[in-house]
């Protein structure tokens, strides 16, 4: 098991969200530099915020799953209602 929050797992478990990350950036990028609306900066504050809360948001979220992942991976407990006899497993019984 790895040191680190985010292992090798983990960070496949998350990779779906590079996409969506990646998309955002592109439109960032895009409207920063074609600028397809008119002069007026209410447009484009409220145009570049939202996409801009979208992807700070996503990545928080990222972030927040990928340690949730890995603290549920590292956990050893048993799941409630459950003995530890249950949990190694019929192979492991004792009779």
């Amino acid at each position: 098991m790895s040191n680190s929050v985010f292992d090798r797992e983990t960070m496949l478990d998350l990779s779906v969200n590079v996409i969506p990350l990646a998309v955002l950036l592109f439109f960032i990028a895009a409207f920063a530099v074609i600028a397809p609306f008119p002069g007026n900066a209410v447009v484009v504050v409220v145009q570049m915020s939202i996409i801009v809360l979208t992807g700070f948001g996503l990545a928080v979220l990222t972030y927040y799953s990928g340690k949730a992942v890995a603290g549920d991976e590292t956990d050893d407990q048993i799941p409630p209602g459950y003995s530890r006899e249950d949990a190694a497993g019929p192979a492991h019984k004792e009779e």
